[in-house]
């Protein structure tokens, strides 16, 4: 009887959907702009936010599984492919993206026990790079684990893996269609057989085994119900032990905050294997408190370190009871700090001190600290003894990102990463001893960085601070206005915006490209203080800074207005939204990409209220003026000529709801007074991006590049 019930309820749904489709197709009339556009129904919702009503015309779409948002959605996808197609240039540049993207690649290795080394590699068109093991550093190894296995279509990907330290069980999760929420397993290295142990999908923190691989440490949260897995919020997250060859519902909660339903919390063991260390915090912002438990004393309690959430802190190593860690107490660009966790002092002894530059990352090798430096947002490396004392830099080949230097304490071989916007990686085997790089492996890229050229220019944002940004384009480019132009940006969270490389950068450089990236502030390109810049109630600074990008770029003959677009994604994608509802002559053409777009609602979905430390909180007064006044939903204008514009999302985005684009989309098509285009292109069975196979990869940028052919006038 159920199944009949179910079977009527789905056969019900598709009617419906179809019926309601033939009305959004019906009711599909010319816009102002001469573009035919599905029409929506634009409910009288409006909420009160301190005093001021506030719209909500398509709150429906939040029901992304009813009849009528997926009617519509499928109006639009029928819509953005019917234009998409009928350019004539997009398959020249499907094809052209595919050879490009033809090349062999591979990670770093990485020692995971003695004759066991870990790499990835990809062929060149495989949707999951593949796991491979190897004996030594010269041996190729041979399959370890096919990501490519677990799916027909590619959809399903790793997401996240540890080792026990003596390499002989494994355990890893897989994501499906790009979803937060893992699954995980574990496998006998040796024999290639599982155990029966798992781990159930949800947004399950990183795996600490014990050393005597009897059971390991992870953080989870409640499960969330069946069928909201995309929308729900999660709250208290726990740590739990999960002893080897037990059931997860035998697993033991370790730790839990019931105090604070939004805390954070994660577990890592030393190398050693003494000490397990917790760290705790909220939201987004890089603050944590760190609390720590003696694994080798029975009924041991668990002792706060840092208990205030006022910093970062990030556990390095240890020698002992004394702790190291990386930290922005009293320096906000970074320094390193060592404590002995058994002295109840408050006393900090500084190791190395905070630079000019802003600590990045810090890996604890050969008993020596390997500093990854920002400097002026590209890398430079230092190394320091465990006394604090400079030994020596690490050259890299110039303006780039190095990342890497893994390894444990007694390593005296790592292996680093280098690339830049012209430069395909480049992988270095480091000696600790000696300081020599000698080159490992190179990607089989078909790019002549010779043609290309790299330069990093600073500009003054509308408040004068000095911004900079990095500018990649063929050598002779003509400063004559008229080159078409990507400027990308991200400028939140803390994140970084570095030289990198990306095979599908190649073909717009081909294209005549210009390819621009701004560091606005949001970042931490020069440290806590960059971030706090641009946060919260000094948001806006982020948009301004990438807007006076644009005006850089015009201003100095690189493009003009018709020939610029702005690109970015996540909280990136709330970049170009709020950044084009601002300056909507200002652009050619816009790429807003899994966005926030509704800043109103953005804490009411699975992970964001985790957000409020970078956006502020809807229900403080000041909070909601300052985001209201940017919230790319509701400040897309009735009756104003936008530039064309085409936002992208995925149906299984569990980040950032779909939600947002989607009323985004139909907010702009409504306001839309211009003639160019406003299409929304929503992706199947993918996420936020991360695991996104290579076809649905190649598939997505041949409709990105070839919307802007068309819409900023290519030849």
């Amino acid at each position: 009887m159920k199944f009949i019930q179910e079977r009527f309820i789905w056969m019900f749904n598709k009617i419906a959907a179809f019926v309601v489709f033939l009305s959004l197709a019906a009711s599909s009339i010319p816009a102002q702009s001469g573009f035919a556009y599905p029409k929506p129904r634009r409910s009288d919702q409006v909420d009160d936010y301190h005093g001021v009503k506030v719209p909500d015309p398509y709150r429906w779409m939040e029901e992304t599984e009813s009849a009528e948002t997926q009617a519509w959605i499928e109006a639009e996808n029928k819509l953005t492919s019917s234009y998409l197609a009928s350019i004539p240039q997009r398959e020249t540049i499907r094809k052209r993206l595919t050879e490009l993207w033809d090349y062999e690649r591979f990670s770093a290795p990485a020692k995971i026990a003695d004759g066991f080394y870990l790499y990835s590699k990809n062929d060149g068109l495989q949707n999951q790079s593949v796991i491979y093991r190897a004996r030594s550093i010269d041996d190729p190894g041979t399959v370890f684990f096919d990501p490519n296995k677990l799916s027909a279509d590619g959809t399903a990907a790793l997401s996240g893996s540890a080792f026990t330290e003596d390499g002989k069980l494994w355990a890893y999760g897989v994501a499906v269609a790009g979803s937060d929420r893992t699954s995980w397993r574990v496998m006998n290295t040796e024999t290639g057989e599982y155990l029966s142990d798992t781990l159930a999908p949800n947004r399950q923190g990183s795996i600490a085994w014990l050393k005597d691989n009897s059971g390991f440490y992870y953080s989870s949260y409640p499960p969330v119900e069946r069928g909201q897995e995309l929308k729900a919020n999660t709250f208290f997250q726990k740590v739990y032990f999960h002893k080897l060859g037990t059931p997860q519902s035998q697993d033991v909660v370790v730790y839990e905050r019931p105090d604070n339903k939004e805390y954070f919390s994660s577990a890592e063991i030393s190398e050693d294997g003494k000490w397990l260390i917790i760290s705790v915090g909220k939201g987004t912002e890089r603050m944590n408190m760190i609390y720590f438990k003696d694994l080798t004393a029975e009924n041991a309690p668990i002792v706060p370190l840092v208990a205030n959430l006022e910093n970062s802190w990030d556990f390095l190593g240890n020698d002992g009871s004394v702790f190291y860690f990386r930290t922005d107490k009293d320096a906000s660009r970074g320094r390193i700090v060592a404590k002995n966790v058994l002295d109840r002092s408050l006393i900090w002894r500084e190791v190395v001190p905070e630079s000019a530059d802003t600590l990045n990352a810090v890996s604890f090798i050969n008993d020596q600290f390997v500093l990854n430096y920002l400097h002026d947002a590209y890398t430079k490396i230092k190394i320091y003894g465990r006394d604090g004392k400079f030994v020596r830099d690490v050259e890299l080949p110039g303006i780039g990102s190095a990342g890497g230097f893994g390894g444990k304490r007694t390593d005296s071989e790592t292996f680093y990463t280098y690339s830049s916007f012209n430069t395909p990686p480049t992988i270095y085997r480091y000696d600790m001893r000696t300081g020599e790089s000698k080159m490992f492996r190179k990607a089989g890229a078909k790019v002549d960085p010779a043609q290309y050229e790299v330069k990093q220019v600073f500009y003054n944002s509308k408040d004068g601070t000095r911004v900079p940004m990095f500018i990649t384009h063929k050598k002779g480019l003509k400063l004559n206005g008229k080159n078409p132009t990507i400027l990308y940006g991200y400028g939140g969270f803390n994140i970084p915006q570095t030289p990198g490389f990306s095979i599908s950068r190649v073909a717009w450089l081909e294209m005549g490209g210009v390819y621009a990236v701004a560091c606005i502030r949001g970042g931490s390109e020069y440290g806590k203080d960059w971030w706090k810049g641009g946060s919260r109630l000094n948001k806006q600074n982020v948009f301004d800074d990438f807007a006076w990008a644009g005006k850089w770029l015009i201003a100095n003959k690189y493009t003009s207005s018709p020939k610029l677009a702005i690109q970015g994604g996540s909280n990136g994608g709330l970049l170009v939204g709020a950044t084009l509802n601002q300056n909507p002559g200002l652009f050619g053409a816009a790429l807003p990409a899994v966005g926030v777009m509704d800043m109103l609602r953005f804490d009411k979905f699975t992970i964001g209220w985790a957000w409020r430390s970078d956006y502020g909180d809807p229900a403080n007064g000041a909070d909601f003026k300052a985001m209201y006044a940017y919230s790319p939903y509701h400040n897309a204008k009735p009756g104003t000529k936008y530039p064309a514009t085409l936002v992208t999302t995925a149906d299984h985005d569990d980040r950032v709801f779909p939600a947002h684009s989607f009323k985004y989309a139909a907010a702009m098509q409504y306001a839309q007074a211009g003639t160019a285009p406003v299409l929304i292109r929503i992706e199947t069975k993918a996420g936020h991006g991360a695991g996104k196979p290579t076809s649905k990869q190649i598939e997505e940028l041949a409709d990105v590049y070839a919307f802007l052919f068309k819409n900023l006038g290519m030849k």
